[in-house]
């Protein structure tokens, strides 16, 4: 590290690189971003904007607040769903842009920045979090910022920089509960300077102020919910694990099929020659962990983000892998610097940024290789949704499966009709319905959101319901139909779902 604070001829060539990665990236994941409503979580994303929902109901860990105040604003500027796509679609092009930056900065060159930030922009579960509405990629964008103001302050020594990182961090927390491994690193760190005196406590008490601050939209969910319950404890667990998922947060047992599965992403992320390269970096970094905290900081973030999102269980725990990605991205600058330093030619960097692009084949491939394989079997296929091609490319353009069954389905429902709806494909219909005023008399009923005024659809009054109005499943299978109406309940296909009858009924 030479001291340079991004300022200077090398300093601007830097800042015009990173207003090319940014365009460039924006210009990539609007233009395959999904069109319209969309499925599950993403869809439920479009529901809450709609509704100017920022706690949601599902705790505090799963309310994101500094997410859907972005994702809100924007939507004053058109249709609530697409804006909401379009504003993770910008964010996810700042990560990118941040980790050029970060790699930049680090080795002073910007090709190693470019291959860096290629293999995260091109990685499958990155993009695919651009094109939807969703809130990793926004944690990605501020991990990254932080990393970069970390780094600064070892080139520098400029407590500002620490002052920075902790705002960020901040911000990170009240969007994401994934900052709080980085928080921990950076209070590791913080101690260590401590001691050395290379800062003091009043730099603490400041960065402290700026991190209550940044994390302030969280923070003001956390007193209203303490309020309102006046139990701290749970308020704290609401906040750490969500109101069901304490188990799958503190989960330590990882099985056969979660190791494959895991392997599998990781594989699909990094499906490129340049994979060496994280290799290399890996290698770099690991010598000089015991002479520099930031490479300590770096190494440490790898392992904890990796190891964090390896034993979830929840089913969508690929998409925590993404800050790991983030890390390996990094390293992959780091290694590429190292290949570039050591071997000279004109043709090198050429190869290593074209090797960077080898995974879009493999995402146009992977759908074709998992049917002869049957390796991206579900227990349901839902309409105008190819599974497969779905969860392995990440690419959103013309996807509009989730409107068109929504639309079909509304438009079709009987008079005054109930729509039992699993979460997967219940926030699609939920939002056509009340964005677009559609079938008002139809209600839809699902564990995330109902239809307003839709009645209460329990054992007890399951059979005078289903005998006195229309009601429907989307899905009649375990897990995505309610136990008492699988057991109790016939069911008949009528068009995109299926009508529900008593035994006995007509």
């Amino acid at each position: 590290m030479d001291g340079s604070d991004g300022h200077g001829v090398g300093g601007r060539r830097l800042w015009w690189g990173y207003a090319v990665v940014l365009v460039a990236a924006a210009t990539l994941y609007v233009a395959t971003s999904a069109p319209s409503v969309v499925w599950q979580d993403s869809g439920l994303i479009q529901w809450r904007v709609l509704n100017r929902d920022i706690e949601g109901g599902l705790g505090l860990a799963l309310s994101h607040p500094l997410y859907y105040l972005i994702a809100i604003g924007a939507s004053f500027l058109g249709d609530p769903a697409r804006m909401a796509t379009l504003a993770t679609a910008v964010i996810s092009a700042f990560a990118v842009a941040n980790l050029f930056l970060l790699v930049g900065l680090w080795v002073k060159r910007t090709v190693p920045a470019a291959v860096a930030a290629l293999t995260l922009a091109l990685s499958h579960t990155f993009w695919w979090h651009a094109t939807v509405p969703e809130t990793y990629n926004l944690a990605a964008a501020l991990l990254l910022a932080e990393l970069a103001a970390l780094l600064q302050y070892g080139n520098t020594g400029r407590v500002r920089y620490l002052y920075i990182l902790a705002l960020l961090n901040g911000l990170g927390l009240a969007n994401h509960m994934l900052a709080a491994i980085s928080l921990a690193c950076y209070a590791v760190l913080l101690a260590g300077l401590l001691m050395h005196g290379q800062i003091r406590m009043r730099d603490v008490a400041v960065m402290a102020a700026f991190w209550v601050v940044g994390a302030l939209p969280l923070e003001v969910l956390f007193v209203m919910r303490w309020v309102e319950t006046g139990d701290l404890g749970a308020t704290i667990a609401s906040a750490l694990f969500g109101d069901l998922w304490r188990d799958d947060v503190l989960n330590t047992a990882i099985t056969t099929r979660i190791v494959v599965e895991n392997f599998m992403w990781i594989a699909l992320n990094l499906a490129t020659p340049n994979v060496f390269l994280l290799i290399l970096g890996a290698w770099a970094v690991a010598l000089q962990v015991r002479r520099c905290r930031f490479h300590r900081v770096v190494a440490a973030l790898l392992v904890l983000y990796l190891a964090f999102a390896f034993r979830y269980t929840v089913v969508d725990r690929y998409a925590f892998f993404i800050p790991f990605y983030c890390m390996a991205a990094i390293l992959v600058g780091v290694g590429a610097w190292e290949m570039l330093e050591r071997f000279s030619g004109r043709a090198l960097p050429v190869v290593l940024v074209f090797f960077a692009f080898w995974t879009i084949p493999v995402y146009a491939a992977a759908p074709i290789l998992a049917r002869e394989l049957d390796i991206v079997g579900r227990p349901r296929q839902l309409p105008y949704r190819d599974d497969a091609a779905y969860h392995l490319r990440p690419w959103r353009t013309g996807d509009d499966g989730a409107a068109r069954f929504a639309d079909e389905t509304l438009g079709n429902a009987a008079r005054d009709g109930i729509i039992l709806a699993d979460t997967t494909a219940a926030p699609p219909l939920l939002y056509t319905q009340k964005a677009r005023n559609k079938r008002p008399d139809v209600k839809v009923v699902s564990d995330i959101g109902c239809s307003d005024g839709a009645p209460q659809v329990t054992p007890e009054t399951i059979d005078e319901l289903a005998s006195t109005r229309t009601v429907y499943v989307v899905t009649p299978s375990p897990g995505y139909c309610p136990k008492y109406v699988l057991e109790r309940c016939e069911f008949t296909a009528d068009g995109l779902v299926y009508r529900v009858t008593l035994p006995g009924g007509f």
